[in-house]
């Protein structure tokens, strides 16, 4: 199965992509005043590493570990298209130049060979795994690759959703449906559906048929998506068109297309947003007011620092790795001020997710074997 959707992956990443949930080529480096540490490359999409989500996440674990290590420099490289071939063309050009260079995003699964050309550079690839020419899935020794259990977080996010609506109606919208997007949506509405099931909640997920998405299998996996990682325009379209629908709390995996979403609801009443990636909260400031109910996270700083750390020590060791709770590596907001979740739906949301993080419940994802019509909770 993995080599038939690696395959399938290689003919559908001639699409543009920038990443997940979030001026030149390359920007000064930041680091010590004397190159004595590890010199680090962050090679990212259009949004550059100031995107505030996705790819600035995991820039900020490469500055912890420069505040770690001051001897260590940073040059943030910034792919201007999205696009599969640039993406990797993008750190062929750079290779020479670095000790490590971490790449943000499923447009970088193509470095395989390249790692292989350059046994003595150590890369950090996130939210993909690497695949050789042929598309094929492969473990390539000096490539730690990391993925998530996004619907882990999303499933927070969909008993926080469930929990919390007034009008019963609640939706999650992405921005493709790429496995990592798919995960989102699928464990939102298993969130719903548990929190349906188990705490009195009666709330519907909304889904507009002309925004199905269709996964890199070629199957409907339903949900609202956008098309694009960065279309604010038709983001806002679909976030207008769900408000209209009667929905009243939305999960946004859109990356920046979700800004037209945030913009959506803003201009709305009533109407609430979780974040995606990172804590949101300060893209909701709405006035006196804020949109962001809470935000499901994925801990990709902590995990970009601790192999950053590993390659400095000389204990990396490259694999590919899928990371869930039970690392701390998702999971969701529920930091006091920053969230606006009621007390008895945070504690009963830290109740479900305790039983994910010691896998008592698996939430549906797009390939563990499991729907959201199929989800049955514990």
């Amino acid at each position: 199965m993995k080599k038939f959707v690696a395959a399938m992956l290689c003919l559908v990443m001639t699409a543009s992509l920038l990443v997940g949930c979030g001026g030149g080529n390359a920007d000064a480096p930041q680091g010590g005043d004397e190159a004595t540490g590890l010199k680090i490359a962050i090679v990212s999409s259009p949004s550059g590493v100031d995107d505030g989500s996705f790819n600035e996440n995991n820039y900020n674990g490469i500055l912890a570990f420069i505040d770690a290590n001051p001897g260590a420099t940073v040059t943030p490289v910034r792919e201007e298209t999205g696009d599969v071939a640039a993406a990797v063309q993008a750190v062929a050009d750079i290779v020479a130049d670095y000790d490590a260079i971490v790449c943000c995003g499923f447009q970088f699964a193509g470095i395989a060979t390249l790692a292989q050309e350059n046994p003595d550079v150590s890369f950090i690839l996130v939210d993909s795994n690497p695949s050789d020419a042929d598309g094929a899935e492969v473990e390539v020794e000096n490539i730690y690759a990391m993925t998530f259990k996004e619907q882990e977080s999303g499933f927070a996010a969909g008993i926080a959703a469930a929990l919390e609506t007034k009008t019963g109606k609640v939706a999650v919208v992405n921005g493709i449906a790429y496995p990592s997007n798919v995960n989102y949506q699928y464990g939102f509405e298993s969130g719903v559906a548990f929190a349906n099931k188990y705490y009195g909640a009666t709330a519907e997920v909304v889904e507009l048929a002309s925004y199905a998405g269709t996964d890199v299998t070629g199957a409907n996996v339903g949900g609202n998506y956008v098309g694009n990682f960065s279309d604010e325009a038709t983001g806002k379209v679909v976030g207008e068109a769900l408000i209209g629908e009667g929905v009243d709390i939305i999960f946004v995996a859109a990356g920046a297309s979700g800004n037209g979403v945030f913009t959506a609801a803003k201009e709305a009443t009533d109407v609430f947003c979780i974040g995606c990636d990172v804590d949101q909260f300060d893209d909701g400031v709405n006035g006196d007011k804020n949109i962001i109910l809470t935000s499901g996270l994925k801990i990709m700083d902590m995990n970009v620092e601790k192999q950053l750390q590993a390659i400095n020590d000389g204990t990396f060791k490259g694999g590919n790795y899928l990371l869930g709770a039970d690392t701390d590596s998702t999971g969701y907001v529920g930091t006091e001020g920053r969230h606006q979740m009621s007390a008895e739906t945070l504690a009963k949301v830290e109740e479900a997710f305790a039983k994910v993080k010691s896998g008592e419940v698996v939430p549906a994802a797009n390939f563990n074997g499991l729907t959201p019509d199929a989800f049955t909770g514990l």
